[in-house]
Formats: C-alpha cells, structure tokens, sequence
C-alpha cells in the first residue's frame, strides 16, 4: 500500500469518513464528482480517491485563478489543470488530444461547475468521455453519511439527454455539505 494511501485513510477515519471503491480503476476515465457544494469536496473527493488508488495518478478541472501563489505551488503537483471560464478555448477538445496521448489519464471534473445551484450542468465531461472513448467513474460525495466514492463506470451511449439524466438521477440519493446548492 502506497503512503499516500495509508495516511489519506487515516485521515478520513479522523474525521469519521469512509471511502469506497466497488469498481475498476481504468487507467483512462473522467471521474465525475458531484455533488459539489463547497471547497471542502475537493479535499474530501481527494483524500477518498488517494485513499482507494493504488498509484494516486488524477487530475483535476479549476478555475485559473486559484493558480496564483501560493496555491499554484500546491494544484499544479496534485494535478490541477488551470481553466479559464472566461474564454472559449476548446478545453473539450485540449484534453482529448491529452487522452490520446497519455497511457494513464484520469480527469476529475465537477458538472455543475460551481458550487451553487446549477441545474444546467456543463456538459465538457460528457463530450472529453465520448470524443476520448474513456467511461465516466461517478464519484459521489455524501456529507450525510459521510462516505465518500465509487461504484458505478457509465459510459456514453450518444444519446446525450437521456444520458445526462441518468447520471444526474444517479446523484439524488447523495447529500451535498451544502444541499441547497446542489440541483439537477
């Protein structure tokens, strides 16, 4: 077991969290988190994927402006891949061609794209999924219960709003920290 594992294993046992990883790691996926109500997802969805991960390889979408110091010295190790919401830069197809050249690539991406209510999810996962050909991991985050993590592998079936509701239908049973700032 790696160290990194031992120790964000202890970590959420501190704090009264499990993880729980019911399914394959591939070494191409989009990990899809949500629901995502506040900054504390990121070290939760963290700890919980370093905790079930035997090589601890992820990135991660986030606005470019956390990637100012002293915090770049920090993202950018972890993985972090800076966004600018402001421009349309063809972010979806960037990270296909990354998909396509990387051996290992798993990228975590949040789909309501903010941490308020958003029931007009962004849909870039859907697209770098099915234009990468890698399956969607639904990661989930229950404050409620206090676990954290994996089980179902979704991949794309090209109907795009049948697939979207699935997933988002996936996510009801879940509790955000802050659940009025979670819709679907």
């Amino acid at each position: 077991m790696r160290f990194a594992q031992r120790v964000s294993r202890f970590i959420l046992k501190c704090f009264g969290w499990k993880s729980k990883l019911n399914v394959e790691l591939p070494d191409k996926c989009v990990l899809v988190v949500a629901p995502h109500t506040s900054n504390w997802d990121f070290i939760i969805g963290e700890l919980m994927y370093q905790s079930v991960s035997k090589d601890g390889n992820v990135n991660f979408l986030i606005k470019k402006d956390w990637f100012k110091f002293p915090f770049n010295h920090i993202f950018g190790p972890l993985g972090g891949v800076p966004v600018d919401r402001g421009r349309s830069n063809s972010l979806v197809s960037q990270l296909v061609e990354e998909y396509n050249k990387r051996d290992i690539m798993r990228l975590a991406i949040t789909p309501e794209g903010t941490r308020k209510a958003n029931p007009k999810w962004k849909r870039g996962f859907y697209h770098i999924s099915r234009l990468a050909n890698v399956p969607m991991l639904l990661i989930y985050i229950d404050y409620e219960k206090k676990v954290a993590g994996i089980d179902e592998v979704f991949t794309a079936t090209g109907d795009e709003e049948a697939d979207i509701q699935h997933i988002k239908e996936y996510y009801t049973k879940y509790k955000g920290k802050n659940p009025e700032g979670f819709a679907i």
